[in-house]
């Protein structure tokens, strides 16, 4: 299979599992200011016509998962933080706020492996996985009012659906940072393993996730997604079509008949 070519960022396929290493440690993997955003999109992308891909890894190279926003361009107000109102609006629309919707229609199980600080922009971005798993040395901040901004990538959206809105609120309006393990009380990451167990960790959930017949694991994502903003009624109708598909694919035959033999 063809990997996607990307400029900041690197990518690797092994039984099913993409990886993608966000790879401008030079900047903390600052999403603006870098190609990143661009290659996350590619890599959503690809990942959506490749049947052979089952899950996607996202972690961070270097001692930080994502700084966010590049906070000199902030301060210059250059790149993508130039201009008037309308400018600046608009940069955003066909900037970041491209990743969050790009990754809500990933159709595989995306796995935020978190090695360093998640700030910002970085913490939306971990939190736009349907997990996060966390390196002891990680740390997340939702610290855009601390700048004098809002989080204008989405965050507010992702963050109070995984935590709450309490919880989403005190993070938010404090900008204070949290460690790992207070992340994990919060519910923000499933687990918190050793730095040098962390790709290993997430390694063997993709992997078991992977396993899984492709066809059914992407129609369940599917529906998780789209639980979230149906009626029950309408959602067992799509359950009903989604299981009719499921009962007349191959894998289906074949995942009964392994598990007879059992």
């Amino acid at each position: 299979m063809t990997l996607p070519r990307l400029s900041d960022a690197l990518l690797e396929l092994d039984g099913g599992v993409a990886t993608l290493t966000l790879n401008r440690h030079d900047v903390r993997n600052a999403l603006t200011g870098t190609a990143l955003i661009d290659d996350i999109l590619t890599v959503a992308d690809w990942v959506n016509h490749h049947e052979d891909v089952s899950a996607l890894i996202i972690t961070g190279a270097g001692s930080a998962f994502s700084a966010g926003g590049n906070i000199k361009d902030m301060a210059e107000r250059g790149g993508d933080f130039a201009g008037g109102v309308a400018e600046c609006a608009e940069r955003y629309r066909h900037g970041i706020q491209r990743i969050p919707l790009a990754l809500q229609q990933v159709e595989i199980p995306i796995i935020a492996a978190v090695n360093g600080p998640a700030i910002g922009a970085g913490f939306d971005l971990a939190n736009m996985a349907d997990i996060r798993i966390a390196s002891e040395k990680a740390k997340f901040g939702e610290t855009f009012l601390n700048l004098g901004i809002i989080p204008g990538d989405g965050g507010a959206w992702f963050m109070q659906r995984l935590i709450g809105y309490q919880q989403a609120f005190e993070l938010t309006l404090s900008g204070r940072i949290i460690d790992a393990n207070e992340a994990k009380s919060l519910g923000v990451v499933l687990d918190v393993v050793p730095h040098n167990q962390l790709l290993t960790r997430a390694g063997e959930i993709a992997k078991r996730y992977a396993a899984q017949p492709p066809k059914a694991l992407r129609l369940t994502k599917r529906l998780m997604k789209m639980a979230q903003r149906m009626e029950l009624k309408d959602f067992l109708d799509l359950c009903a079509t989604f299981q009719g598909m499921c009962h007349n694919e191959p894998e289906h035959l074949a995942a009964v008949q392994r598990m007879l033999q059992k």
